[in-house]
């Protein structure tokens, strides 16, 4: 079914205790390392959403803290089909005990790094950008 309208989607910079970020490697991102999240149901708001899909994606449970980055993304070669997001980025931290859990087809692996080093990795630009936002609000 063709698109009509661009989906909105919340993305979680999630912190553990350790101040190391969690990034994903998703085929739909053509195997790139990006941070998890997902469609936004209709009658859901941003938070509501978001523990929703980081729950179902990787198995925590978050606090949803800030709005670190949106940006509407049209038709990028860096997804693996064609479509328009409106994407709303989140600084989150899983709670205590937090073990990933992972399905091993949406998500085939997954990496706790700094957010320094998360720079060096191969990530879609999306999520270079929304780490690169974070790291100059904390320098703040």
């Amino acid at each position: 079914m063709k698109q009509k309208f661009p989906e909105p989607i919340v993305g979680g910079l999630i912190f553990n205790k350790k101040g190391e970020l969690l990034l994903v490697k998703s085929p739909k991102w053509l195997n790139r390392y990006s941070i998890p999240g997902g469609h936004i149901e209709v009658g859901e708001d941003f938070g509501t959403a978001l523990r929703r899909e980081i729950k179902e994606e990787v198995g925590l449970d978050i606090e949803v803290k800030d709005l670190l980055y949106f940006k509407e993304v049209i038709y990028t070669k860096e997804y693996w089909k064609p479509k328009h997001f409106i994407f709303f980025d989140f600084y989150c931290t899983a709670n205590d005990n937090a073990e990933v859990k992972i399905d091993g087809q949406e998500i085939i692996d997954y990496i706790w790094v700094k957010p320094e080093k998360a720079l060096k990795l191969r990530t879609d630009s999306f999520t270079k950008r929304a780490i690169k936002d974070y790291l100059s609000l904390r320098e703040k």
